[in-house]
């Protein structure tokens, strides 16, 4: 399973303190079945943890899902500041997910390059599938 943050993700988690470890949990879960809620279209939101705190106050991720293969981290939010993506953005998310999902290995590699993607490691090593 190979684990991205988009450019903008990127950034979010940076500013408000989420390491990598704490997206490869979430991502974990979610291959054990325990997804938090399922959008349809390859997209899920999971909740991940502020540093230090639970789940229940920390934020939920928006990730582009295809199991055992890839996810990517798009968007994030803390609950407090607000209760849900709208329905607009989960029809945008489920666009981006057919394009994203899709996307080559040659194609993904050009995006990283580019830095529209970073790929989240574990210490250099791969989560399980």
């Amino acid at each position: 399973m190979r684990v991205f943050k988009n450019a903008w993700f990127e950034r979010f988690a940076r500013k408000q303190g989420i390491a990598d470890q704490a997206l490869l949990e979430a991502i974990e879960q979610a291959g054990l079945g325990l997804i938090d809620a399922d959008l349809g279209g390859g997209v899920i939101k999971q909740r991940v943890a502020r540093p230090g705190q639970g789940k229940s106050g920390g934020f939920r991720t928006i990730i582009l899902y295809r199991t055992a293969e890839r996810a990517f981290f798009v968007y994030g939010f803390a609950k407090s500041d607000r209760d849900n993506i709208d329905d607009d953005e989960k029809a945008e998310f489920k666009k981006a997910a057919v394009h994203v999902l899709g996307l080559s290995e040659e194609h993904l590699a050009e995006l990283i390059q580019k830095g529209l993607f970073s790929e989240v490691h574990d210490h250099g090593e791969e989560i399980p599938e």
